[in-house]
C-alpha cells in the first residue's frame, strides 16, 4: 500500500479488506475490489507513460470512469471528467485549458474531440497487461481531480481538488468498511459532478457496491433500484420529485432502500414532505456542499427530518427547509459584506474552513491566508446552528443541481437580429429549484416571438438553457455606471410568479 494519503490508498485498503466483494456493477457480473484495483493499476501504468498533464473523461457513468479515477492517482495525473452536455466549442475550450491532455471518450463522444499536438484520444480497449504499483511519485498534495464549475462570468473554471482535500473528507465522514455486503448505492448524477466523485470514493472506502445509471430517467431509476436491491442513493432535487411521481403512480415501494440523500440545489419543502410520506422507512439526508469543498460541508440528518416533520413548533418545522448543520470537520460562519461574523438570524455570505476545502482553481485560489473560503452562497444560521440558504451571491442559476450562467443564454439571444437587449435570471420553481426566464428588449421596428427565441436557444445551446418564459419590456434597469440591475429583474418576475403586480 502507498505510504502517502492519496486516492489509490482508499482502493488498496478496500481490496485488502475483502478483495472478492463486488465493488462496482451488478450483483451478477460486477467488478470485485481486487479486479477494480488491478484494472486501475493497469490504467495507471498506461496513463503514467503519456506526456499529459491531465486525463479528461468524456462519457456517461461507467465502471471505467471509476477505474480511471483511481488509475490517475497511480499515475500522478489529475482526473478531469468533462461535461458531455456542453457544446463542442465548450468541450474544446476546456480541453485546451487542460493541455497537454489525454482524452478517454465514449463511442458517442469521440467525434467531439478535436485532436491536436496537445489534445490526444487515448484507447483503453486493450489496457496494459502489466501494472506498475507506483508509476510516479504519488503526493497527497498533487492535484487529484479537476472539475469544471461555472462562475458568474459564464466561463467554466477548473476547480482543483487534491488528495489532501478529498481523503480527509472521506475518512472524516465514513467509517472504513462499515457497509454490509448486501449494501449498494445507486449513482445517477453525471461523472463531472462532485457528488459522483465523492460517492465513488466514500463507497469504496466503506465497502458499498456502486451501481451506476448512465443517464437519469425516473422510470429507469426505480426499475434499477428494485432490480439491484439498492440500499443507498443520492439525487438532486428535481430527480427526487420525479422519482416520487413514479412510485406514487405505480403504487410501488422500494423495500431495500434505507438511505436517500439529496442536494445540489434548493429542495422544495413540499417534496421533502412527500418523500417522508411515501418512503417512511427511509433515512433522508440533505447534504449541502460545493465542488470547491470536496462535497458535503453541512448535513440535515434523518432524525432532523423526522423531528422537524412531526413538530408543531414553527422554528423546528422550518428546519425541513434548511441544509442542516456543519459536519464536525468543518468550521462555518455567516459574514457581512465587510467580513464580520454575523449572529444567528442575520443573513450574509457563507464562509467555510477545513482540510477538505480546496477553494482553488487552475487560475487562482480563493482561499485566504487564514484558510477561510467564501462560498458565494447567502444564508443565515438559526439559534441551534442550522443553516438556511437564501440563494447564490452571484447570478448563476441553479436548475436541477446544474449551474447555468445567464451570460451564455444572453449572448445566444443577442445573436438574433431583433434582440436589442436581454437579461436572463432564475426564478423559483417547485420542480427544478430555479427555472430560466428571460426579459427581452426588441430592436426598433423588429419582431421576434417567444417560440422563435426559445428555439434559437435550444438549437444553439441545449434544452436545459431554454427560457421557460420570455417577457418583453421597453428597457432594462441599469445603474449609473451601466451595470444591469439583475436583482430588480428577478424580483419583478418572482412577483409576477406569485400573482403580484410588479
Amino acid at each position: 500500500m502507498g505510504t502517502t494519503m492519496n486516492l489509490s490508498m482508499l482502493l488498496e485498503m478496500a481490496a485488502d479488506a475483502d478483495g472478492d466483494r463486488i465493488a462496482v456493477g451488478t450483483r451478477r457480473d460486477g467488478l470485485t475490489y481486487r479486479e477494480l484495483l488491478e484494472l486501475s493499476r493497469r490504467y495507471g501504468s498506461q496513463i503514467g507513460r503519456l506526456d499529459a498533464q491531465a486525463l479528461a473523461y468524456l462519457d456517461l457513468n461507467s465502471p471505467t470512469c471509476i477505474a480511471l479515477l483511481f488509475g490517475c492517482s497511480y499515475a500522478g495525473v489529475p482526473f478531469a471528467p468533462i461535461n458531455y452536455r456542453w457544446t463542442d466549442q465548450q468541450v474544446g475550450r476546456a480541453l485546451e485549458r487542460l493541455a497537454p491532455v489525454a482524452v478517454v471518450a465514449g463511442a458517442d463522444f469521440t467525434a467531439r474531440v478535436e485532436s491536436s499536438d496537445s489534445v490526444s484520444l487515448l484507447d483503453l480497449t486493450t489496457p496494459d497487461t502489466a501494472a506498475d504499483e507506483a508509476v510516479a511519485a504519488r503526493s497527497e498534495h498533487s492535484p487529484a481531480v479537476l472539475l469544471f464549475t461555472s462562475g458568474t462570468s459564464g466561463d467554466p473554471k477548473a476547480a482543483v481538488l487534491r488528495s489532501s482535500n478529498l481523503v480527509p473528507y472521506v475518512v472524516s465522514t465514513v467509517e472504513f468498511f462499515n457497509a454490509g455486503p448486501e449494501e449498494a448505492i445507486l449513482v445517477s448524477v453525471p461523472p463531472y459532478h462532485i457528488a459522483s466523485v465523492s460517492s465513488a470514493l466514500t463507497s469504496v472506502y466503506s465497502g458499498r457496491r456502486i451501481v451506476q445509471l448512465p443517464a437519469f430517467d425516473p422510470e429507469s431509476w426505480v426499475d434499477l433500484a428494485a432490480e439491484e436491491a439498492i440500499t443507498h442513493a443520492m439525487v438532486v432535487p428535481t430527480m427526487l420529485g420525479r422519482i416520487l411521481d413514479v412510485l406514487e403512480r405505480r403504487g410501488q415501494r422500494l423495500d431495500a432502500l434505507r438511505h436517500l440523500s439529496y442536494g445540489g440545489g434548493r429542495m422544495p419543502v413540499e417534496t421533502v414532505e412527500r418523500a417522508l410520506a411515501l418512503l417512511p422507512g427511509v433515512d433522508l439526508v440533505n447534504a449541502y456542499g460545493l465542488t470547491e469543498t470536496s462535497s458535503t460541508i453541512a448535513v440535515l440528518g434523518p432524525e432532523d427530518h423526522r423531528i422537524a416533520a412531526a413538530s408543531n413548533d414553527p422554528s423546528v418545522r422550518a428546519r425541513l427547509g434548511s441544509v442542516g448543520r456543519p459536519i464536525p470537520s468543518i468550521e462555518l460562519e455567516v459574514r457581512s459584506d465587510d467580513g464580520a461574523a454575523l449572529p444567528a438570524g442575520a443573513a450574509g455570505e457563507v464562509w467555510v474552513r477545513g482540510e477538505q476545502v480546496s477553494g482553488e482553481y487552475l487560475s487562482h485560489s480563493a482561499v485566504g491566508e487564514d484558510g477561510w473560503y467564501p462560498t458565494r452562497d447567502h444564508g443565515h444560521l438559526d439559534a441551534d446552528g442550522y443553516l438556511f440558504l437564501h440563494g447564490r451571491a452571484d447570478d448563476v442559476i441553479v436548475r436541477g443541481g446544474e449551474n447555468i450562467a445567464p451570460a451564455e443564454i444572453e449572448d445566444c439571444l443577442r445573436s438574433h437580429e431583433a434582440v436589442a437587449d436581454v437579461a436572463v435570471v432564475g426564478v423559483p420553481d417547485a420542480e427544478w429549484g430555479e427555472r430560466v426566464e428571460a426579459v427581452v428588449v426588441l430592436a426598433a421596428g423588429k419582431a421576434a416571438g417567444s417560440e422563435e427565441l426559445q428555439e434559437l436557444v435550444r438549437v444553439t445551446l441545449r434544452s436545459t438553457r431554454v427560457p421557460a418564459q420570455i417577457h418583453y419590456r421597453d428597457a432594462l434597469p441599469y445603474n449609473e455606471i451601466g451595470k444591469l440591475l439583475r436583482r430588480e429583474v428577478r424580483t419583478e418576475l418572482a412577483a409576477l410568479l406569485e400573482g403580484v403586480t410588479a
